[in-house]
């Protein structure tokens, strides 16, 4: 009997392809090197084991590979490896929030520019939203390594090297200084900050994860997901990181349609709700995500009017 897919995974945004699971056997038709990988568990389910990092990558080229027309992408064993059904789910949001400022239409174009904080070595939400709504980017990075793997996957996938341009930060103090130009007009920024304050707790955290995904007790920090420093932590953490961007945020209020970024901790959003209050943002939304298992949001903020949201000219 073949093994049969998962349900539908509601908690994905609603245009997300991923919610009714993988197809694992069209999936190793285009990428076969997924197949050593797939298995069937317990449920008469097949799937992979999500704490191998190297299965992930694999599931991860598949997907590219089989919807977004990606024919090169790979990464180093020492970098972050995301899971795609997330990441996709973001850039669906996005789409609805820039339809909120365009009389509920989602702009489709490559006149449409998002600037990516910390794109890392994946290159993941640009190639995302190029396949998805013809957006355009820029893609920052502190990784000088980082970036030189995104112009690689970039220069081996034809419909990227106009869509996509790569910006090293030279100062890692700051997010959009040095970054966002006086000529420069982006519909939105987003990110996906590094979540922790030391790498002592990146280790916890990651130890946690496997624990969870393998029903098993270990000991030993095994960095299965990849990640540099710069990826997982950073001084201070994800809410130190989050309010930088905020009060930067201020000085390129009208080069900016949407500021967005990822919040993994809810308890940082009291914090955030009250620095986004402090530099006077003229609206601010929340919304809820779910990553595999667990929660996250986007916050994201404005300082335009209704009628200057209106008055942005996407094309």
């Amino acid at each position: 009997m073949k093994a049969q897919n998962p349900t539908e995974k509601t908690h994905l945004h609603p245009r997300n392809a991923h919610r009714n699971g993988y197809d694992f056997e069209a999936l190793i038709l285009v990428c076969p090197e997924l197949e050593p990988f797939v298995f069937t568990n317990q449920y008469k389910t097949q799937t992979i084991n999500f704490s191998d990092s190297e299965a992930v990558k694999q599931l991860n080229k598949a997907l590219l590979i089989s919807n977004y027309k990606i024919r090169f992408w790979d990464i180093p064993t020492t970098y972050l490896c995301p899971p795609i059904p997330g990441r996709v789910d973001y850039i669906h949001y996005l789409a609805d929030l820039l339809a909120s400022s365009n009389n509920g239409t989602i702009p489709t174009s490559e006149t449409v520019q998002g600037l990516d904080i910390g794109i890392g070595a994946n290159c993941i939400y640009p190639i995302l939203g190029t396949a998805l709504y013809q957006w355009s980017f820029v893609g920052t990075d502190t990784d000088e390594k980082a970036l030189q793997n995104c112009k690689k996957i970039i220069s081996q996938n034809p419909q990227l090297i106009d869509a996509i341009s790569l910006q090293l930060q030279t100062e890692p103090r700051f997010i959009f200084k040095n970054i966002i130009l006086p000529e420069d007009r982006f519909a939105f920024t987003m990110c996906n900050p590094p979540f922790h304050a030391s790498q002592a707790e990146a280790n916890k955290a990651n130890l946690r994860k496997i624990n969870t995904l393998q029903n098993a007790k270990s000991v030993k920090p095994v960095l299965n997901f990849g990640g540099q420093n710069a990826e997982l932590w950073c001084d201070g953490g994800e809410i130190k990181f989050i309010t930088q961007m905020i009060f930067e945020s201020v000085k390129f209020a009208n080069q900016v349609l949407w500021f967005t970024t990822l919040v993994s901790k809810k308890d940082n959003l009291t914090s955030i709700y009250r620095t986004l209050q402090k530099v006077n943002a003229s609206e601010i939304k929340t919304i809820d995500m779910a990553q595999g298992q667990k929660n996250s949001r986007i916050v994201t903020w404005t300082f335009l009017t209704q009628t200057q949201q209106r008055d942005w000219k996407f094309a």
